[in-house]
């Protein structure tokens, strides 16, 4: 009959505990709003790209219509006005949010999203009716870089309409906690950044190409 063997070595040593030696102190307290500073100044190359595309194939119609032919001024101011005053109610936004108001902050963040709407839905119709007509990028450089510069604006403004509507399920939910002030900081200078190409695109593109 064996015997059972029993084993008698001590057990062995818990594990210690892991030691982390980054409690995150050497980040920047500011370094979300850096960082978005940085994406700024790489949209600003982009347009600049763009505006510079335009400024040398602006005027090669291909025997086809010009900007005095195809702009119509009243429908683009009133598309200005929209975008414009869209950047005014998000400054009512950042007001409210700068007195912990979430009532006001969403109100406000909903009239922004309207005009942005606005914005989008007159430009689109825009866009048709110039393809409706035969103008559409395909049809001449002027054209192309046109549509190329106006629509990538256009994308801007959608992806800051989402990005708007997104932020309002998180204010909602959430509150005004730190973080969320801090995403709407970020998208606030997005807005207004979109607001300042615009004022180029109407002056460079739509003034001055009626008036050639």
């Amino acid at each position: 009959m064996s015997a059972t063997t029993l084993d008698l070595s001590p057990a062995p040593a818990a594990a210690a505990a892991p030691v982390f030696y980054d409690d995150g102190s050497h980040h920047p307290p500011q370094g979300t709003l850096l960082g978005f500073w940085l994406y700024l100044m790489s949209d600003c190359l982009l347009f600049a790209v763009l505006f510079a595309v335009y400024a040398v194939l602006g005027r090669n119609y291909a025997a086809g219509p010009s900007g005095a032919d195809l702009f119509d001024l009243p429908i683009v101011a009133t598309n200005t006005a929209l975008l414009l005053f869209s950047s005014i109610t998000y400054g009512f936004a950042m007001i409210a949010m700068q007195h912990n108001r979430k009532t006001g902050v969403l109100i406000w963040l909903a009239i922004t999203g309207l005009f942005g709407l606005g914005f989008l839905t007159l430009e689109l119709t825009e866009f048709s009716h110039l393809i409706h007509e035969g103008a559409g990028p395909w049809r001449s450089a002027f054209l192309s870089s046109f549509f190329t510069l106006v629509g990538t604006h256009g994308l801007h403004v959608t992806f800051g309409t989402i990005w708007l509507v997104t932020l309002m399920v998180q204010v909602r939910k959430l509150g005004l906690t730190l973080e969320n002030k801090r995403r709407l900081m970020c998208l606030s200078m997005f807005w207004h950044f979109l607001d300042v190409v615009w004022i180029g695109v109407f002056t460079f593109v739509y003034l001055m190409g009626a008036l050639q």
